[in-house]
């Protein structure tokens, strides 16, 4: 047993008759941790990128909502008033009535 250990250590199993079957197996275990790396990371470089969009989207709504209630301010009827009193414009002081046109011809 110890002798099969200090032979390992040693590297016999790679230069011995069946060494070519050891070699094969070591280059495909080292192929396949290459991968892995690679694969873990593209994967890390995925998961900073949904992090950074996660942030734009977060800054774009607070952004929206700004501008929104700022919209909803302005469109106020009296700040409406006060813009167009600067231009000269008063608000009515007659209400609107409606127009009605009775047609001669019956239908």
């Amino acid at each position: 047993m110890r002798k099969n250990i200090v032979d390992i250590l040693k590297g016999k199993f790679l230069i011995n008759e069946d060494a070519f079957k050891n070699w094969k197996f070591i280059i495909f275990l080292s192929l396949l941790a290459l991968i892995m790396i690679s694969s873990a990371h593209s994967a890390d470089k995925k998961v900073h990128k949904i992090a950074q969009i996660n942030n734009e989207v977060k800054e774009l709504r607070s952004e929206f909502v700004a501008v929104r209630s700022n919209l909803m301010k302005i469109k106020m009827e009296s700040k409406v008033v006060n813009q167009l009193e600067k231009k000269g414009l008063k608000p009515s002081e007659n209400p609107p009535f409606k127009i009605v046109i009775k047609s001669k011809t019956p239908q």
